[in-house]
C-alpha cells in the first residue's frame, strides 16, 4: 500500500491526498514535518513535505508525485487523452505553482500565523499575485474545471492553492484578486461541495491548533 508522509496543514501534501482519494487508492497516512535531520533526509531529500512510499522507495516533489499515481494507480483519469491536451493540464498547473502559489506563499506567514513580512516582499508578491490570476484567467477553461469538464492534476494545484492566494489578498493587500474572476469562485464554491475535499479540510483544521503551537514554539 502507498504511504503519504506529510502533514495536513501542507496545502501540497493535501494536493496528493486529494489525487488519492477522488482516484479511490488505498493509502496510508504517515505524519512527517520534514527537516533536515538524517532521517527525514532519508524520507525526502531536500526534507520537504510530501514524501510518497512505494514499494520501490520514496518519491518527493509534487508535480512529480501526482505524475507517478497517475502513471501507476488505477481509478479515476486524472488526465486527458492526447499528448497536447496533457501538456496543457501540466502547463496550468506549473503556471498556478509559479504565479499564484510562490507569490502567496511569500505573505503566509502574515496572513496565517502572526508575523511581519517586509513590505518590499510585499509589494513584489502582489504585482506577481495579480499577474499569476490574470494568467490563469487568460489560460483556463473553467467550463466547470480549470483544463476543461473534467477534474485534472490542475484542479488538485487550484483548490489548494488559490484559496490561500485569495485569503491572502484578503488580510494581507484588503483585496480581491479574484473580484473579476467569477469562475474562479465558482470552483473555489464547487469544491466546498466535494466530499473529498469536505475531509481534507477537517483533517486540517483538526490538525491546525497543534501544528500553530509547534509553529509558535520554534520546534519547527
Amino acid at each position: 500500500m502507498l504511504k503519504l508522509h506529510g502533514f495536513a496543514v501542507s496545502n501540497y501534501y493535501n494536493m496528493v491526498k486529494l489525487a488519492l482519494l477522488e482516484k479511490g487508492v488505498p493509502f496510508e497516512e504517515v505524519l512527517f514535518f520534514g527537516g533536515q535531520s538524517p532521517e527525514a533526509l532519508k524520507i525526502s531529500p531536500r526534507g520537504k513535505v510530501p514524501a510518497l512510499q512505494s514499494e520501490d522507495g520514496f518519491l518527493s516533489e509534487t508535480s512529480l508525485i501526482l505524475d507517478y499515481i497517475e502513471q501507476t494507480q488505477p481509478g479515476k483519469a486524472l488526465l486527458p487523452e492526447g499528448v497536447f491536451a496533457q501538456a496543457k493540464v501540466h502547463e496550468l498547473a506549473k503556471e498556478i505553482e509559479l504565479y499564484i502559489e510562490l507569490p502567496a506563499r511569500a505573505c503566509y506567514p502574515e496572513a496565517f500565523f502572526g508575523a511581519q513580512v517586509d513590505e518590499a516582499i510585499k509589494a513584489k508578491a502582489k504585482t506577481e499575485l495579480l499577474a499569476g490570476i490574470a494568467t490563469l484567467k487568460r489560460n483556463g477553461k473553467f467550463s466547470p474545471y480549470v483544463a476543461g469538464d473534467s477534474l485534472t492534476i490542475a484542479d488538485l494545484l487550484f483548490c489548494f492553492s488559490v484559496d490561500l492566494a485569495y485569503a491572502v489578498g484578503k488580510k494581507v493587500f484588503a483585496i480581491d484578486v479574484l473580484e473579476d474572476f467569477p469562475q474562479a469562485k465558482a470552483l473555489l464554491e464547487q469544491f466546498k461541495n466535494n466530499p473529498n475535499v469536505q475531509k481534507i479540510v477537517a483533517d486540517k483544521e483538526a490538525q491546525m491548533p497543534a501544528f500553530l503551537e509547534m509553529v509558535r514554539s520554534g520546534k519547527r
